[in-house]
């Protein structure tokens, strides 16, 4: 039963974020913005030379592919998700036929593709004006469905974080925390082989480089499809995580209000 409540969450939601052309018009506009801004700067400071093994239009795609993995996940979502923790509004969700967790990652994922396909489009738009040459035809076809694990990722670690809520009723400062660990070693501003070669190892043992810098490492031309098979184990473990979160945190519920 919780599959098929699922597909029909992540449809409409899909259908939802279609349907509101302005609100993907923004999504398209920061994409850009951001990729224009990091994306010339990594060409400017690679020049003609290369950087961590990046030539500077592997630089440019590198960042079409790390923003396009992050701005289309629903920003401040943790915070979102321990504010209905803390609220109560999750508790009427418990009455439901369905798992709270399962609908609330088809929710949130069939959300989020709509804005994934507009960044990926607007973004490869960009690439090829920029740089005039578009990735090998390999690497397109690892990041397009890298691209789709890496948001999966980063919604199920997200929900993972905020079941801290259930215990603390302040996801606040989660969020905060999160944020700035896949800015910086989920590879989202600079590439892992640009880090010190200790925060790097480190880097690539943790699940934030599955949610920006496999699919940015893949499009930049790096033919490592093990990056993909990285990402379905951390969206297991980070599942997982989040179910058990979940679950400890409804049964904790359920027996204060009892």
């Amino acid at each position: 039963m919780n599959r098929r409540w699922a597909a029909v969450a992540v449809g409409a939601a899909a259908r939802r974020t279609a349907a509101d052309r302005g609100a993907l018009l923004m999504t398209a506009v920061f994409h850009l913005l951001v990729v224009s801004a990091l994306g010339s700067l990594w060409r400017a400071a690679a020049g003609g030379e290369t950087l961590g093994g990046y030539d500077a239009d592997a630089l440019f795609w590198y960042i079409v592919a790390s923003e396009a993995a992050t701005v289309p996940v629903a920003m401040r979502l943790i915070e979102r998700i321990g504010d209905d923790i803390a609220d109560g509004s999750i508790e009427v969700e418990l009455v439901r036929p369905v798992g709270v967790l399962a609908l609330r990652l088809a929710a949130e994922l069939g959300a989020t593709l709509p804005r994934l396909a507009v960044c990926g489009v607007t973004g490869a738009a960009l690439g090829l004006l920029v740089t005039g040459t578009a990735p090998p035809a390999g690497a397109v076809a690892l990041a397009a469905p890298a691209l789709v694990l890496a948001v999966a990722c980063n919604i199920a670690a997200q929900h993972a974080f905020a079941s801290l809520a259930f215990v603390v009723r302040d996801a606040r400062s989660a969020w905060f925390l999160y944020q700035k660990l896949v800015f910086v070693l989920g590879g989202m501003l600079v590439p892992l082989e640009l880090l010190p070669p200790w925060l790097a190892a480190a880097a690539r043992s943790l699940p934030f480089a599955a949610m920006s810098y496999a699919p940015a490492r893949l499009l930049s031309g790096e033919g490592e499809p093990w990056l993909a098979a990285v990402q379905v184990a951390w969206l297991v473990v980070l599942t997982g995580l989040a179910a058990l979160g979940f679950a400890v945190g409804e049964r904790r519920l359920q027996r204060v209000g009892a």
